[in-house]
């Protein structure tokens, strides 16, 4: 994956997809397969040794100020641009990704342990993340049965 490649940190906010599906949206974000992505990245991120995070789902990235701090106290979905109390007209997903971006640092910083942003769920390491080489995997001869066509052991 070329994201996992090119940047050294991922964050990503953990979104409720099963409530997102209730919406209007609901056929956009079953055809972005949201989780399947974010599961993808992840397992890419620990394969290529990068440093994942996921936001909280609760965390208020859209409404807060990513110049200023301020919080906005309701903005429905269908709001797309606001300005804060501070002066800067933001963009709902740009300022999204800002505040995700300083979350994710935050944590980083803070010193939190790889899984810990999963709520404790961690997947088992593979060879390669333990520092085992891979084994290659053998195919096994399988005997057909006596009655299934074929030629004779005598024949070859």
């Amino acid at each position: 994956m070329r994201i996992v490649r090119e940047n050294q940190a991922i964050y990503v906010e953990d979104l409720a997809v099963k409530g997102l599906a209730r919406t209007k949206l609901a056929k956009s974000v079953h055809d972005a397969g949201w989780s399947a992505f974010v599961g993808m990245l992840e397992y890419k991120a620990k394969l290529y040794g990068r440093t994942f995070v996921r936001i909280d789902r609760f965390y208020p990235s859209s409404k807060l100020c990513s110049a200023c701090g301020n919080l906005a106290e309701v903005m429905p979905l269908n709001v797309r641009e606001w300005a804060c109390a501070c002066g800067v007209t933001h963009d709902r997903d740009v300022n999204a990704a800002i505040n995700i971006l300083a979350a994710g640092r935050r944590q980083v910083a803070a010193g939190r342990k790889p899984g810990s942003e999963m709520g404790g769920k961690r997947r088992p390491e593979t060879p390669v993340e333990a520092g085992k080489t891979p084994r290659p995997v053998r195919k096994r001869r399988v005997r057909g049965s006596a009655d299934e066509a074929g030629s004779h052991r005598s024949a070859a």
